[in-house]
């Protein structure tokens, strides 16, 4: 597959094996995606057909939860695992704001340096949520002043082992009082239809996830003042219209909150 590797995708970048920040894009109906990542998300559609609603779920709910923090006077966002560039970035939801785009996946930076070559108040930087200094030493976020930390979709494809809960808690102990936390996870039910097969696909990937339960989902916001609602699925977080909730809102797959810090 390197003979068809396009002539933006850095050489360090597997072409053979899906990456989740891909799979993402293309559920999301972007571009920026490979073959490889296609065929997983079919694949994954097929056991999960419900994988490409919940994402733009999550999406619209990324989308709400940056609208709210800008309404409470928040002027600059650290994105990690911010993935590939889609319509509907924090930039574009909070024109006047800075964002620093933190992610490990290179397609997804590349993007964004594209993407973000004239826009002073934005960037991307390649970097990882298990390894918090040099992202908190990016010059561009000013951290005397309130930051919304977004984590969105993103703590389910770090396993315990890399203590996630201690890289968090890292980057909540550097924001100052009346920051913001918003985050969504895949929530894990033994109810849940396809979760056997979706965990040996995405075993295959080079981002095998981890689902936790809402008790585990809120450890990460330890300290934190949750804002109303809590911690609720996706598309029930203060949704522009009741009947955006729909039936079955367990049906996104996911769950998330909003927190501020005291």
């Amino acid at each position: 597959m390197s003979s068809d590797r396009p002539s933006w995708a850095p050489e360090s970048i597997d072409l053979d094996r899906p990456n989740a920040a891909r799979v993402y894009d293309y559920l999301l109906g972007g571009a920026a995606n490979f073959e490889t990542d296609r065929a997983f998300a079919e694949k994954l559609l097929e056991v999960m057909p419900q994988a490409r609603s919940a994402a733009r779920l999550n999406r619209a709910f990324l989308r709400r939860a940056v609208r709210f923090c800008v309404s409470e006077g928040i002027g600059q966002f650290l994105d990690i695992g911010s993935g590939v560039p889609t319509a509907g970035n924090v930039h574009e939801i909070a024109p006047d704001a800075r964002v620093l785009y933190v992610d490990n996946e290179p397609v997804a930076v590349t993007h964004s340096e594209l993407l973000l070559s004239d826009n002073p108040k934005a960037s991307p930087l390649l970097g990882d949520l298990t390894n918090p200094e040099p992202v908190l030493a990016s010059q561009l976020l000013d951290y005397t002043q309130p930051i919304a930390l977004l984590m969105v979709a993103v703590l389910h494809f770090i396993p315990d082992e890399a203590m996630p809960q201690e890289a968090v808690a890292r980057f909540v102990s550097a924001l100052p009082s009346g920051s913001f936390v918003v985050l969504s996870h895949a929530v894990e039910r033994d109810s849940l239809q396809g979760r056997v097969e979706v965990d040996r696909l995405y075993e295959t990937s080079a981002n095998p996830g981890v689902r936790r339960t809402p008790d585990q989902i809120m450890a990460f916001l330890d300290g934190l003042d949750l804002v109303e609602p809590g911690l609720v699925w996706t598309p029930q977080w203060r949704p522009e219209l009741p009947e955006d909730v729909g039936d079955h809102p367990e049906s996104s797959l996911v769950m998330a909150a909003v927190a501020r810090k005291p």
